[in-house]
């Protein structure tokens, strides 16, 4: 048998006809995959509807986040994109595709532009069709820059800003807001919540009794503590003023912390969303109550259809056949989302009372949430067990069961059917029962206000700031109580001047020199503090009789504390004993300006007298002296010079050496005038 040879065009395409085929399959299929689901296509049909008439469609399922009455501002945003904008406010994804449903309602609506999905949160998707807008860089930066909290408004803003600004532009700040997000640099929420303005009072209350009542109690201590030091260790005040300084700073501390509190915590808003209008709050309720009106099993249009015909046709045949039987009555099935946003905040009881007075008619009505997939049963005046309804009702139909937490539509068809059952079999009732009024929803207006700043935990805020100031102050009292014993140690009060007599060695060392001389400085200062003396305003000789003395220890009377930091030179240390017994006697009334001139630290002199100065010789001197040296002059006359004051290291009297002690026989006011003048000349 002779073949033909094949012909060599056959022979090339040969190898190509599986090819031909695949493309051909896949040409084919693509059409139908370009096709939307139904639930896609109705949702989408019943969408361009609305934005046939509006560029703005806001839906009524959220009137707590996004009120109905908020479209004209988002119409306004719209417009400033440049380009034809179509925007839709939506409920939260129910798991679709959203570009899926822009295209789909895109090639309903015919109309080329940008077209946005927006939801109780931000901008979630948007695709431009027919138009150059740079929608993917706008979403991102309306997604990174904002705050989680900023609401749809604002992000609607930032999306059209950036719209606006062209393709380079937005991608420029695009890429700059993915590089920053999940960094520091993530911006800060714009809102607080009821708990952080409880903290925000509670921290205003502790600061606001805190550091006013610190101020004055550890003012308070302060002093009092400085009245137990050694007088030569704290300054010496010659007036009792500046006690008012600690309250007028406890006055305006309190005064500043209310002011920066109020300032520094001045949100008054807990969200972003806009008080809802009275139509916004009814408009879904009228909505499902006109759908029950003609058709006793609603299928919200914005959600996925769980229902498909035949078994929404079987379920209206059952309602049907339960209100024509004996006992029974009308029966409303309502296949509506419940969520925290809509107006009955997600009570489902709330949501079917409030249905039940807009349709003005009794029955059991059930409330099934599509995307949960609960079921609640109300009955409103049937001869029916409402307990039995509401609680008893087998969580089978309530809930379900692992299958139609799988099932993508909950398995509500056949849960509804079992319902429906349940019913038929329920026992009735004597007379219809009524429910019992739920609880309102919480007002979405006072829902998202803010306490005001000075209430709620600013009481105890206020309570436990005095407890702290109190703490505060012990921690204080301690800390100065070991500080004043160290000081007390290290500066012990000076011997009483009183019991010091009024003898002293003819040869006194530096020891007792400086003792002396610490102490009666030291009184004299302590009496001008207790009298309150006010030096400047006093007479002249008590004024020149300190400055003389402070001018000694170079005006710091703490110098004496130390034998390290005292006067060295013991003319010095026994000028300051005289000046300030002189000044202690001009205190106390006293006229007498003289000391004795055989030894100055004798103390005041009587009267004067011719004494002997030397041992050997008629030398003699009228002098100052005391009574005990007069007595000796008189009765020892040469016993005398035994009795004149050397100093350490010197062997001729006092009065002979250098520095203004040779001016002690003329009188203390002319050693203080000789200290003055000597210290001005250096």
């Amino acid at each position: 048998m002779s073949h033909r040879p094949a012909h060599p065009i056959r022979t090339l395409l040969a190898p190509l006809l599986p090819l031909f085929l695949t493309l051909a399959a896949l040409l084919a299929a693509a059409p139908a995959q370009a096709q939307p689901r139904s639930d896609v296509a109705e949702q989408a049909a019943r969408l361009a509807e609305r934005l046939r008439e509006n560029p703005v469609y806001i839906t009524d399922q959220l009137p707590r986040a996004v009120p109905r009455s908020t479209a004209p501002e988002f119409a306004a945003l719209a417009r400033r994109t440049g380009v034809p904008t179509y925007v839709m406010v939506l409920p939260g994804s129910s798991g679709g595709d959203d570009r899926e449903l822009l295209a789909a309602v895109h090639d309903r609506l015919k109309r080329d532009g940008l077209y946005v999905i927006v939801d109780d949160v931000s901008v979630r998707e948007a695709t431009a069709f027919g138009v150059r807008a740079p929608a993917e860089d706008a979403l991102t930066v309306a997604t990174y820059e904002l705050p989680y909290d900023a609401g749809p408004l604002r992000s609607m803003e930032r999306f059209a800003e950036v719209v606006a600004q062209g393709s380079a532009k937005a991608a420029e700040r695009a890429e700059a807001a993915r590089a920053r997000y999940g960094g520091d640099d993530d911006p800060p929420a714009m809102y607080i919540g009821p708990s952080d303005r409880e903290n925000q009072s509670f921290v205003t209350g502790i600061a606001l009794t805190a550091v006013p009542l610190s101020l004055l109690g550890v003012a308070w201590y302060v002093r009092r503590w400085r009245r137990g030091l050694p007088l030569t260790v704290r300054v010496a005040t010659r007036s009792g003023g500046g006690w008012y300084l600690a309250p007028a700073l406890a006055v305006v501390s309190a005064g500043a912390i209310a002011l920066t509190a109020t300032l520094l915590f001045d949100q008054t808003r807990s969200s972003a969303a806009p008080a809802p209008t009275a139509a916004d709050l009814s408009a879904r309720v009228e909505r499902v109550a006109a759908g029950l009106a003609k058709d006793p099993v609603y299928q919200d249009p914005e959600s996925p259809r769980m229902l498909d015909d035949a078994r929404a046709k079987s379920l209206r045949e059952r309602v049907r056949a339960f209100a024509g039987s004996a006992g029974g009555g009308p029966v409303y099935i309502a296949l509506v989302p419940q969520t925290s946003e809509d107006e009955s905040a997600g009570d489902s009881d709330l949501f079917a009372a409030s249905v039940r007075e807009r349709l003005g008619k009794n029955g059991v009505y059930v409330v099934v949430d599509p995307g949960s997939g609960f079921i609640d049963v109300y009955n409103h005046g049937l001869r029916l067990d409402g307990d039995r309804l509401a609680y008893d009702l087998p969580e089978s139909i309530a809930y379900g069961d692992d299958a139609a937490d799988e099932a993508d539509d909950h398995l509500l068809g056949e849960r509804l059917d079992r319902l429906m059952t349940y019913l038929d079999d329920s026992p009735r009732t004597a007379e219809p029962e009524t429910p019992s009024a739920p609880a309102p929803a919480p007002d979405p207006v006072a829902e998202t206000t803010l306490r005001p700043l000075f209430s709620g935990d600013f009481l105890p805020g206020l309570l436990l700031g005095a407890l702290g100031a109190g703490a505060l102050l012990a921690l204080v009292a301690g800390g100065l109580g070991i500080a004043g014993a160290v000081l007390r140690r290290r500066h012990p009060e000076p011997l009483p001047t009183e019991l010091l007599p009024y003898t002293a060695p003819s040869e006194p060392s530096m020891t007792y020199l400086h003792l002396v001389a610490r102490s009666e400085l030291v009184t004299l200062t302590r009496q001008l503090t207790a009298q309150r003396v006010d030096v400047a305003a006093a007479g002249p000789r008590l004024r020149e009789y300190l400055d003389a003395a402070l001018l000694l220890v170079d005006g710091d009377v703490g110098r004496l504390d130390d034998p390290a930091t005292a006067p060295q030179d013991p003319a010095a240390l026994v000028a300051v004993t005289v000046l300030a017994r002189a000044g202690r006697a001009v205190l106390a009334g006293q006229a007498d300006d003289t000391c004795c001139a055989v030894n100055p630290l004798h103390g005041p002199a009587v009267g004067r007298h011719h004494v002997r100065v030397t041992a050997e010789g008629p030398h003699r001197r009228m002098l100052p002296v005391c009574a005990e040296c007069k007595d000796i002059a008189v009765g020892e006359p040469r016993t005398v010079p035994t009795l004149l004051l050397r100093l350490p290291g010197q062997t001729v009297p006092y009065y002979e050496g250098e520095g203004p002690l040779s001016a002690v026989p003329q009188g203390i006011a002319r050693l203080a005038a000789a200290v003055l003048s000597e210290r001005a000349a250096t």
